[in-house]
């Protein structure tokens, strides 16, 4: 059994409602939004069809019929997509659909069920402090085993038939979690909910798609923080061994130094990732992001499907490396993830504790709102320099396929625009956080993500 969260958390969580269900209360507590990102209503409109458009086409374009792009552009890619769209495929099929709402309930399972402790995330602005249960790594270990076992006991043909059939779960993963942004958007209207800042226009469009509840919750099960971590991640893994298994068939046995890179790489990154869950707590996802269609396709649909485009590639065109370029590629590699991992862990320690002996000697400059700006060290390069270490991991995951096609490319194309946004996001509320100091800081750090570039 799992131990049991804090009684003074638990005690917060149930007095949040109670203590915001007076009309002057709720209203001081949820002011209406003023700015929106995404152009309003309709740019958020075109995000929902361009990624549902661009989504679908890449696995149309890479089913096991095809030629996965080698040697076409990207006017290959859009028009072979067009036409197929166009009527080829009947996408949704009761078999998928309980495929995918199975999946998800064995999440929630191992959310119940797995043994996990419980930590504080950061205080809310209504003064209540929620407590999370920390087991997601355990779960992943345990989905994993349980493909292994499968494979062992069942044979490949469960896997094959997922490869095989992987656009049309797609397809359910788009229902899915297109039903659950709606049921998240009417459950935001219940009395005495904590609204997310940026999701309070009154534009049903605009708030459905940003997220208008903060922290929906079914008693101590956060919905944010499991679509957060389990679905996107555990279930980009649960892919990605279905292509391994998929591509171990194709060739008669062999499985080709290409695709052992892609799964290592994105392995260590979902092992590392959930290994410091607690971390999430105070990403820009938790703290102030409502939990709308944008994370709820995102986390559902984008990450498990998009970021696994390499292994599916691979699984349908093996390619061997040889030494010298898996050297080349996994030092690439290992660039990126010594400055995303260490840029991450400075800064978090920092906050813990300033006076650690491994953060000790780093300048910063105290804030009026009482907050400390790191300005040396990894932090004194650039404002967000550990998106640079990110992306650069990104590259070196797609590095394994070639160059034949735009395909296995999605990820780190995609991955330099949202990280561009995420970036401007984070600088304007930095800027209405901190005002004054804020520009200071900015004068003696000037590089955004890429220092003495960008």
């Amino acid at each position: 059994m799992a131990v049991a969260p804090p009684t003074s958390t638990v005690k917060a969580h149930s007095s949040q409602a109670d203590d915001a269900t007076s009309p002057s209360t709720h209203a001081a507590l949820n002011p209406p939004t003023r700015t929106r990102e995404f152009l309003g209503a309709p740019g958020a409109a075109a995000v929902f069809v361009l990624c549902h458009l661009v989504l679908l086409s890449f696995y149309i374009a890479c089913a096991p019929s095809t030629t996965c792009g080698q040697g076409e552009g990207v006017t290959w890619l859009l028009t072979t997509s067009v036409k197929l769209l166009a009527g080829t495929y009947t996408l949704y099929n009761p078999t998928s659909l309980t495929l995918y709402a199975l999946w998800l309930l064995w999440l929630v399972a191992l959310f119940h069920i797995v043994p996990g402790r419980w930590v504080n995330g950061t205080r809310l602005r209504n003064g209540t402090t929620l407590s999370y249960k920390i087991n997601a790594l355990p779960s992943l270990i345990i989905t994993l085993a349980t493909c292994v076992a499968v494979l062992a006991t069942v044979g490949r043909a469960p896997f094959l038939y997922l490869h095989d059939h992987m656009l049309y779960l797609v397809a359910a993963a788009f229902l899915l979690s297109a039903i659950a942004s709606a049921a998240l958007y009417l459950a935001s209207f219940r009395p005495g909910v904590l609204l997310a800042l940026g999701g309070n226009t009154g534009n049903p469009v605009y708030d459905y798609f940003i997220g208008r509840e903060l922290n929906p919750r079914v008693g101590q099960f956060d919905i944010k923080c499991f679509t957060e971590l389990r679905p996107g991640l555990i279930g980009w893994l649960v892919v990605n061994f279905c292509s391994a298994v998929a591509q171990y068939d194709r060739t008669g046995g062999t499985i080709t130094d290409s695709m052992v890179l892609v799964q290592l790489f994105q392995a260590w990154y979902v092992f590392d990732s959930l290994a410091n869950e607690p971390a999430v707590l105070t990403t820009m996802d938790i703290v102030t992001d409502g939990l709308g269609w944008m994370l709820t396709f995102g986390n559902l649909v984008w990450v498990p499907f998009s970021f696994s485009l390499q292994a599916r590639y691979l699984a349908l065109h093996p390619l061997q490396l040889g030494v010298m370029r898996c050297l080349g590629i996994l030092a690439l590699q290992a660039i990126g993830y010594w400055i995303f991992r260490s840029a991450n862990l400075e800064k978090d320690r920092f906050r813990k504790n300033p006076s650690d002996p491994a953060v000790q000697h780093l300048a910063y400059i105290s804030t009026k709102t009482g907050s400390r700006l790191l300005v040396s060290g990894w932090w004194g390069r650039a404002r967000h320099i550990n998106y640079l270490g990110d992306w650069i991991m990104s590259v070196a995951w797609c590095l394994p396929c070639g160059f034949g096609s735009v395909i296995p490319y999605l990820y780190p194309i995609y991955f330099i625009v949202l990280l561009i946004h995420r970036e401007r996001r984070d600088e304007h509320k930095c800027h209405l956080k901190y005002g004054a100091d804020w520009r200071r800081y900015r004068r003696i750090v000037p590089w955004r993500i890429v220092p003495y570039i960008y």
